[in-house]
């Protein structure tokens, strides 16, 4: 049984702090209909729970470096009766900033306190409800500007199957809830969640040997993930990736896929996903400074979510994307691989058929496939934001030759132009710490109405 059930009788929660306030920065989206008219939305985006200031009653950190305290936490009860989840400073100590339908994340922020690195946000409906979205034939457009991300950066948009209110109805512990940007869950299982369902993480934590500010617990988050958008200047990958289990879910053990444990895919979720990356699959010319779509300037990304009666309740059979730029509607590339039928968009059997070719292990059918994503996203997911650095292999799945101790040219293995020994975060924060990545003119609506 995990730690947090016998909690709930101990009537304690995780508090809201008081030393900062909440104010979320609004951010405005466009419901569109079938006709092309499209009807701005109000919206606003609230910071994650994890990058927030955690402390007692007073001013002291529950919560420092990458470590518990051991007086405020030396166990799950102890740390969710004695600490208090804060307020957010978005501009001055996360580098947030949104203006309209625009949101900007920028990468290093000096802050009157501390240093951030990255952040992740999530698009909100009112105060305590994230923004749930239904996919399935439908499409969801934004614009993006990648051109300040160089190799080792992820400007990431996708959608996780939370809670709509962050935990907080399910789980008594959870008390900030979706207003201080709880119950995240993703198909990577993260272990670095300072709190889950509520329950502080402190089990088994141990501080990550590179990276200063997190760690990891003995307890993951799971649920099914649609990564639409995953960049840097150099290179892109939309993908899908499904978890045996409905919603946001709790894992502990060899559930959780731990791939330093050698349980990759022994896990609940499919951790590779079925990627679309242009670069991977043999057109280096299509996405990148310069390129047909170019990276330099921003671009306008749609992602359909194709049916096989064109109906909402209809199966997911196909997963679509087109760029518009310059004014001019771009296709997806193709495949430009021998032994890989020609085909530019996600389907069930492009997975089955680039899995078998480039000799990777076929997770997401073994998870459910096409069925299992069609599932979650009938159920609903949430808008996550985010900019990162990567502290396990340094983005290289994503922009680079990976793993890099493939055979030399291994088919799947070159996913962008940059070199192995890019990407190291230390490099990166100091390089690069103005990075930053612009989202903006979100729209949702029936296929073919938000372009």
């Amino acid at each position: 049984m995990l730690s947090f059930v016998f909690l709930l009788g101990f009537g304690v929660s995780l508090e809201i702090g008081t030393q900062q306030s909440e104010n979320h920065p609004t951010l405005s989206w466009q419901q569109c209909t079938s006709s092309g008219s499209c009807t701005s939305q109000s919206g606003s985006i609230v910071l994650d729970s994890n990058w927030r200031w955690v402390h007692d009653s007073g001013t002291t950190n529950c919560y420092d470096g990458n470590e518990w305290s051991s007086d405020l936490c030396p166990d799950p009860e102890t740390c969710s009766k004695n600490c208090y989840l804060d307020g957010a400073d978005y501009s001055g100590t996360y580098g947030i900033t949104s203006n309209g339908s625009s949101l900007k994340l920028g990468f290093v922020t000096e802050g009157s306190y501390s240093t951030n690195i990255g952040s992740r946000v999530y698009l909100k409906k009112d105060t305590n409800t994230y923004q749930i979205f239904k996919l399935k034939n439908h499409e969801f457009t934004f614009t993006v500007d990648v051109s300040n991300l160089p190799c080792g950066l992820n400007g990431a948009l996708y959608f996780v199957e939370m809670e709509a209110d962050g935990g907080k109805g399910k789980y008594p512990l959870a008390k900030p809830g979706a207003q201080y940007g709880m119950g995240y869950c993703d198909a990577q299982c993260p272990h670095d969640m300072k709190f889950i369902n509520g329950n502080a993480n402190v089990l088994d934590w141990k501080p990550q040997e590179t990276d200063e500010n997190s760690g990891n617990g003995r307890y993951g988050t799971c649920c099914t993930e649609m990564d639409i958008w995953e960049a840097n200047s150099q290179a892109t990958a939309y993908t899908p990736h499904i978890c045996t289990k409905d919603g946001q879910y709790q894992c502990e053990g060899t559930e959780c896929g731990d791939s330093d444990a050698n349980q990759r895919y022994n896990g609940v979720c499919d951790k590779d996903g079925c990627d679309f990356n242009s670069y991977r699959l043999g057109n280096k010319t299509f996405f990148g400074p310069g390129l047909i779509v170019d990276s330099k300037k921003p671009v306008t990304v749609v992602t359909q979510f194709i049916t096989s009666n064109g109906q909402d309740s209809g199966d997911l059979t196909e997963i679509r994307r087109i760029y518009v730029q310059g004014g001019k509607t771009i296709q997806n590339s193709f495949t430009n691989i021998a032994g890989l039928t020609s085909v530019d968009s996600i389907t069930e059997a492009f997975c089955d058929e680039s899995k078998d070719l480039f000799g990777d292990t076929n997770d997401f059918k073994a998870k459910g496939g096409f069925t299992a994503m069609g599932k979650s996203l009938d159920t609903g997911v949430v808008l996550v934001l985010s900019l990162w650095d990567d502290h396990s292999v340094n983005m290289l799945w994503l922009d680079s030759t990976y793993p890099t101790d493939a055979a030399a040219g291994a088919l799947g293995t070159q996913r962008g132009p940059c070199a192995t020994s890019s990407g190291a975060p230390s490099d990166v924060e100091s390089q690069s710490p103005d990075a930053s990545v612009t989202f903006s003119d979100i729209k949702f609506g029936p296929l073919d109405s938000t372009y």
